[in-house]
């Protein structure tokens, strides 16, 4: 069983590819939606439903020869230019959606357009549109602005590259109990990624600072210490420290085994 994100910017299936001989990188041809595709070898540690078992029946044709990858480099090409015709269609049927990525499937016989909107789009009409120039299937996903920073990539606050685009395969949840429960400041800005959500990583970093927080107080909570009755003003959850504000007005540290 292998994990293959389809095309470029497609969701990530599992394949049976026990005689595959081939690594994490790699290029394959494989049998999708009804049709021949391609796509990339990722590493993945997620248990698949029963659901996702079905596409263990689809087969992994072979491994991408160099005659594959240059049509994979051509079909980018003439998505471009797909990506153009489709943009001055939009303008013409004056529809209030903004688009995002074009891509062909491998042997040309459907086209995907993503794109973003604030609300449901009536875009049956643009499709036939296109289907009568491209003589092809055409998909028109809408996807959310996480999904359209992950295609465009980038370098997030911290300096390094996008979670999305370096080593996450899906989107969990992020809450602002997270930004709460890891002390940061409840300022939009500073806790939101280039996607303007908040930042993936409060989600894969709250497991951790659950962990350490186990035993120490709350800021606020009112403890008692050698000195005296305080109020704690800060908590350091990784040097397990608390400053407690006492009732003379005098501050103390608490540290915690």
């Amino acid at each position: 069983m292998i994990a293959i994100r389809l095309r470029d910017f497609g969701q990530v299936y599992f394949y049976a590819g026990s005689d595959l001989n081939a690594k994490d990188g790699d290029y394959v041809i494989l049998e999708h939606d009804r049709g021949t595709d391609y796509g990339v070898i990722v590493p993945s540690a997620k248990e698949i439903t029963q659901h996702e078992q079905k596409n263990l029946l689809k087969k992994v044709i072979r491994r991408a020869s160099p005659e594959d990858l240059k049509q994979i480099e051509d079909n980018r090409k003439k998505a471009k230019d797909a990506f153009a015709t489709c943009l001055k269609k939009i303008e013409e049927h004056k529809l209030e959606m903004k688009l995002v990525e074009a891509e062909y499937s491998f042997d040309r016989s459907k086209m995907i357009f993503y794109f973003t909107a604030e609300g449901r789009v009536d875009f049956r009409n643009l499709v036939k549109d296109l289907a009568k120039i491209f003589k092809a299937r055409i998909e028109l996903r809408q996807i959310g602005p996480r999904d359209e920073a992950k295609l465009f990539g980038g370098f997030g606050p911290c300096g390094r590259e996008l979670c999305c685009v370096k080593f996450l395969k899906d989107f969990e949840p992020v809450t602002v109990k997270m930004v709460k429960e890891e002390g940061l400041p409840l300022n939009r800005p500073k806790v939101s990624g280039l996607c303007d959500r908040l930042m993936c990583c409060l989600s894969f970093e709250y497991e951790t600072y659950k962990m350490l927080s186990v035993g120490l107080p709350r800021e606020g909570e009112r403890i008692n210490t050698p000195q005296g009755k305080g109020k704690v003003t800060s908590v350091n959850v990784f040097k397990r420290i608390a400053t407690v504000e006492l009732e003379d007005g005098s501050q103390t540290e608490m540290i915690y085994k």
